[in-house]
């Protein structure tokens, strides 16, 4: 009886999280633009989607954005983890609180900052703002991502590679960087994820002729929402799941493959 119980709560737990998804995904084929009318099955709101100049320009923007800023928010989480990992206790419980603090910070908070600090140092609202204020929010991800990791490595890998004879930057490329690799892939794709999902901290640090998704979405809030939305979103959608399920299988045949060695 309890399993049954237990079965139960999660299947409603699912339903409760997926439901709302399921219902995006379904009304993508609808071919009335009235989501409580079914009109019957239809690509319509997909082929309007890629005909939409704003919307496509929108996910232009957004994906730019969020690839450049993950890619250069990974490289510099990475690197930091690593210096946080090699420091004393006292000096990395400091930067961890401090690592912490953005993470826990009200976007609303993060994103007023930015816009002042722009402001204050004379770099013009635009896409440049904007991707740096991306990469900014999304190293504190990196790098609570990369540190369980590296507490995880073999410390005496990296010192047994330097004792043979390797340099500092060979011994990272080869003993290092493929142990937290894990790490370094699951932080990309949080930041990935985090830059296309932002709102407001995009709101207040991009200026005129620079649109997000987000951005797009809110701004047709106020005149109805386009089924294109439901289209595109049910497309991002399974492309965030194929990217997971790709990394997943990735990790689980590397795990195979030690478990066999070992």
């Amino acid at each position: 009886m309890r399993k049954t119980l237990n079965k139960i709560y999660t299947f409603l737990i699912y339903l409760f999280l997926y439901a709302p998804i399921l219902v995006l995904i379904v009304q993508s084929f609808n071919e009335s633009k009235y989501r409580g009318k079914w009109e019957g099955f239809s690509f319509k709101w997909y082929v309007e989607m890629f005909q939409d100049r704003t919307i496509l320009l929108s996910l232009r923007n957004t994906l730019l954005i969020a690839l450049i800023a993950a890619t250069v928010a990974t490289i510099i989480g990475t690197i930091a983890a690593i210096g946080i990992h090699k420091m004393k206790p006292f000096s990395k419980g400091l930067v961890m609180n401090a690592t912490y603090l953005p993470v826990l910070n009200p976007d609303i908070v993060t994103g007023i900052s930015l816009m002042l600090l722009f402001a204050f140092i004379s770099i013009p609202l635009g896409f440049t703002s904007l991707l740096l204020a991306h990469i900014t929010f999304n190293i504190p991800y990196v790098i609570l991502n990369v540190l369980p990791k590296l507490k995880q490595m073999n410390q005496n890998l990296n010192e047994a590679a330097l004792d043979l004879g390797a340099s500092p930057w060979y011994a990272f490329q080869k003993v290092i960087l493929p142990e937290i690799m894990p790490g370094v892939l699951s932080g990309f794709l949080f930041a990935l994820t985090l830059s296309i999902d932002d709102f407001v901290i995009s709101f207040f640090t991009t200026g005129p002729g620079v649109s997000t998704l987000s951005i797009t979405i809110y701004s047709m809030t106020r005149k109805g929402i386009k089924p294109e939305i439901n289209a595109l979103s049910s497309l991002l959608f399974v492309v965030i799941m194929l990217l997971l399920l790709l990394v997943n299988s990735g990790n689980n045949k590397k795990n195979q493959k030690l478990e066999k060695n070992y």
